[in-house]
């Protein structure tokens, strides 16, 4: 196989059909571009949706997966390794409110994807109300719009039907309301008194639209769940490692401590790893043979993540995160203003950003386009453009992608089929 048609017409034939895939298949990629298989060149704007962290092929994540690899690739969780160890240990300092302080968030359990990260936020939640004697309280709270993971249980917290059909997610256990609406948590909790172990809250809500969290909302979401016994869960798969210029996207709300949050997605670099820290208090719920993950904290994938913190803190990433966001939101607010037909505005935090489409105008059919024009980029929810790309993409690589964007956008008076690729 040597071209883009003969694998996509060999994966028509192995592959399950629960993606939609583009015509195309990536085969190298250096940094904030990537070829695919017939040689032609993108800019990557998605970065395996907020998941490349550094890019593609950086050497020190490179050298650090090969020396691993050829020390030791794997170990059982019933023996320590130290690349684990150590990764639990700088991870847990990032939530330090000073350099002094204790750490807020003290203990870090690994896994292997955002959602068993989520699902081991689930089982922490049940568990704690379980030793406290409180069986009735099984319920959580999350939001509508909310995207928490595909699993039975990370399932029943997301916030949008679509994603129950067919599967019988146990959604009797979670009551769902209007993110940012805190009458309706108020609501919600005072209806069913001492049944919710849980509120599950994404400081940016990143499937459901690139929505960031109104001001206060964190805030007011902690004291309801101290008033009402329950713990705040913040899920940081998507917002987590850096994207939304701080280090944990709850950082961004003044005074905020979580009881646990999640990370996956841009930890690894683009190596399989999940993680779940929590508060110290909360050390003890999870005890020896109540929860556990055959490859998490592997030594490969936790020094594969070691690695990509290593060069966020030497390469200041996070800093620069904050201000290539507000570089990216300029850019996309003087393209949203050239093309008022086609967007409505722009959207998010840090380098994690949404154009919202005019009514009528699918953001699939803009993101066919961009990529038309040499762009990968990504959809949320069905009006919405996401943008999440490398960490440290070149200012002269985005605004090259964004100037594509706006060619793309001119190009939507003409007809865009789904088989338009950029020339050689």
């Amino acid at each position: 196989m040597s071209n883009n048609a003969e694998i996509a017409a060999l994966a028509s034939h192995v592959l399950v059909s629960n993606y939609r895939q583009a015509p195309i298949a990536l085969v190298r990629g250096q940094g904030a571009e990537v070829w695919d298989a017939d040689g032609r060149r993108y800019l990557d704007l998605y970065a395996g949706i907020a998941v490349s962290t550094l890019g593609h092929a950086h050497p020190q994540l490179v050298r650090a997966i090969a020396d691993q690899a050829a020390a030791i690739l794997h170990t059982t969780n019933l023996v320590y390794n130290e690349p684990s160890v150590r990764l639990a240990e700088r991870l847990v300092s990032y939530t330090r409110p000073s350099p002094e302080a204790a750490p807020l968030l003290s203990r870090a359990f690994f896994c292997n994807s955002g959602t068993e990260a989520i699902e081991a936020c689930v089982k922490l939640s049940r568990r704690r109300a379980f030793l406290a004697g409180e069986n009735k309280r099984t319920r959580f709270l999350a939001f509508h719009n909310a995207f928490h993971g595909r699993s039975m249980g990370a399932l029943a917290l997301t916030g949008t039907p679509k994603y129950w059909e067919g599967f019988g997610a146990d959604v009797e256990r979670a009551t769902h309301v209007a993110y940012g609406d805190l009458d309706a948590v108020q609501v919600a909790l005072d209806t069913k008194p001492g049944e919710y172990c849980a509120i599950v809250v994404e400081p940016v809500q990143g499937e459901g639209g690139v929505f960031p969290a109104p001001p206060g909302f964190l805030r007011e979401l902690r004291s309801l769940a101290d008033a009402h016994g329950a713990l705040l869960i913040v899920d940081e798969v998507q917002t987590g490692i850096g994207r939304t210029g701080r280090w944990y996207g709850y950082q961004q709300h003044e005074g905020v401590v979580p009881d646990a949050i999640a990370l996956a997605k841009g930890l690894g670099g683009g190596v399989p790893v999940g993680a779940m820290l929590v508060r110290e208090q909360l050390n003890g719920v999870l005890t020896p043979g109540s929860h556990g993950s055959t490859f998490g904290g592997n030594p490969l994938a936790t020094s594969a993540a070691l690695a990509v913190l290593e060069v966020m803190e030497h390469e200041k990433l996070v800093q620069r995160a904050s201000a290539m966001g507000e570089h990216l939101a300029a850019r996309l607010r003087d393209v949203a203003a050239r093309h008022p037909d086609i967007f409505e505005g722009e959207r998010g935090l840090g380098l994690l950003r949404g154009m919202l489409m005019r009514p009528g105008v699918e953001a699939r059919t803009m993101l066919v386009a961009a990529r038309a024009k040499g762009v990968l980029l990504s959809v949320a929810s069905e009006r919405v453009l996401r943008f999440t790309p490398p960490l440290n993409i070149p200012v002269e690589l985005l605004d090259e992608a964004i100037e594509a964007i706006d060619a793309a956008a001119a190009s939507l008076t003409a007809p865009v089929s789904e088989s338009t690729l950029p020339s050689r």
